[in-house]
Formats: C-alpha cells, sequence, structure tokens
C-alpha cells in the first residue's frame, strides 16, 4: 500500500464522518473496508478513528442533530499554519465555519467555506499525520470539489491552500483541475455549473475498491443504497452510495 509519514501542504490528508448513529456506521465501514474502529475518545467528544490493517485511515464523531446538519464525509487539507490560513481564507472570500483550534498535542484544525459556500477542513499536524495509507482498496483514493463557481474556487485554493494546479480539461462539457506534487495528482476540482441545480456541490471522498460492482452489492447488504450505479470511466470504473444513514461517499476502482 502507498504509504506516508506526513501529506504535502494542501494536500488531503484526513477525511472524517459525521453520523447520527456512530455504532451502526462503524458496523457499516468495518465490514465493508475490512477496517477496524477503536471506542472513541471521551476527552475529544466520543471522537473516534477508523483503520485498516493497523494503519489509521478514517474519524468520525456522533452528529447529535442539534445543529441541524445532516450526516456526511469530511475532507481535510494539509496546512503548515491553521491560523494563518483561516485568515488567508477569509481574506479570498472564504468564511469561518469552526475556527482553528489546538487538538491537544495531535495537532490544530478549523473548517471553513470556500467562495462558492463549500466547507473545507484543514489540519495542521502534530502527533497526528493524518492516514497513513491510500490509494488502495479500502482507503481513502481521491477527493473532489464540485464547485458551482468554480474559476473563483481554484484561484481560491491556489491563494489558500497552496495548490499547483493543472487544467486537465476545459471544454463546455467537462471543466477539471487538479492538484498536482510533480507526476502525481492529489485531488481535482469540477465545474458543477453543468449539472442540474438541485444536484449537490461539496467536497466528496472516493474509497478504493478492487471490484466496484460487488462493493455495491455489499453496500445494499449492509443497509446502503446505491446513489449512481458503477460505470467505466477514463479514470476508473466509478460509483456512489450512501451509508445506513444517509452519508454520501464514492467508489474508484482503477483500471
Amino acid at each position: 500500500m502507498p504509504r506516508r509519514e506526513d501529506a504535502p501542504i494542501g494536500a488531503p490528508c484526513w477525511v472524517d464522518l459525521f453520523t447520527s448513529d456512530p455504532d451502526r456506521t462503524q458496523s457499516f465501514y468495518n465490514e465493508l473496508f475490512g477496517w477496524t474502529c477503536d471506542e472513541g475518545d471521551p476527552e475529544f467528544g466520543g471522537y473516534f478513528n477508523f483503520a485498516k490493517d493497523g494503519v489509521l485511515v478514517a474519524g468520525g464523531m456522533r452528529n447529535d442533530g442539534a445543529d441541524g446538519t445532516p450526516d456526511h464525509w469530511s475532507v481535510y487539507l494539509t496546512v503548515a499554519n491553521a491560523e494563518a490560513t483561516v485568515e488567508a481564507a477569509t481574506s479570498h472570500g472564504g468564511a469561518v465555519v469552526v475556527p482553528a483550534m489546538p487538538i491537544n498535542d495531535l495537532g490544530s484544525m478549523a473548517v471553513v467555506t470556500d467562495p462558492g459556500g463549500d466547507a473545507i477542513g484543514m489540519w495542521q499536524p502534530g502527533e497526528h499525520k493524518g492516514f497513513g495509507v491510500f490509494s488502495e482498496p479500502g482507503t481513502p483514493s481521491w477527493f473532489e470539489l464540485h464547485s458551482r463557481n468554480y474559476d473563483v474556487a481554484v484561484q481560491f485554493y491556489r491563494d489558500v491552500f497552496k495548490w499547483d494546479t493543472q487544467t486537465t480539461g476545459d471544454s463546455p462539457e467537462f471543466r477539471y483541475t487538479t492538484l498536482n506534487r510533480g507526476d502525481e495528482q492529489l485531488a481535482g476540482i469540477m465545474d458543477a455549473s453543468i449539472f442540474p441545480a438541485d444536484a449537490p456541490s461539496g467536497w466528496s471522498v472516493y474509497f478504493g475498491t478492487d471490484d466496484a460492482d460487488k462493493t455495491l452489492a455489499r453496500v445494499i447488504d449492509l443497509g446502503g443504497k446505491i446513489v449512481i450505479p458503477a460505470e467505466d470511466t477514463p479514470y476508473g470504473r466509478l460509483a456512489q452510495a450512501s451509508d445506513p444513514t444517509g452519508s454520501l461517499f464514492k467508489l474508484v476502482q482503477g483500471n
């Protein structure tokens, strides 16, 4: 499996789940991806961690419904200084959702919205470096923003999160920009204005799979739903599903 000790600045380094039923969703993902889950730490509000073969891959916490936020997966980008990055975000048209805060010696986190109103987390690593394995079956494998304010969003991530970008699609039917580090692509932004007005925008995480169709069948067995059936694309066989409480996630089966 590809492993890393530290994520490059601006790169996705962590994903976590906001869920109204931690026990049920923990069981779902453990069965679906072969994960294990710890009991959660009361010091951090019961925050729990998923691992794949003993290596951290994701986290999660209970959604008590107090603020009306639906269950969802969040993506976090690596930053060198969370407070400075929050300031940069607000000066470039973003807004603060969760201000920068230290999490003991683990690191510092914050959540902002970009100018299109889409939320993105940030993580300044301390002892916790983020997921230690990626781009393999059962691990976070791709990260993508669907933005209805595409040009402004691309510039925002360049300015605030220091993205080195490459345009990989620039036709009316497909506008797409990737975050690159050398020859490696780490995340993408798609122009979502081509989609129906009621189609959701925002960040999503793709989890790797050896067989997207079999994984979708297992999703159904475990109480989830198929949102978009598996289909072949130039980027692999892709699909979208939801877990038993409605959190959306995507699947990617490599070519």
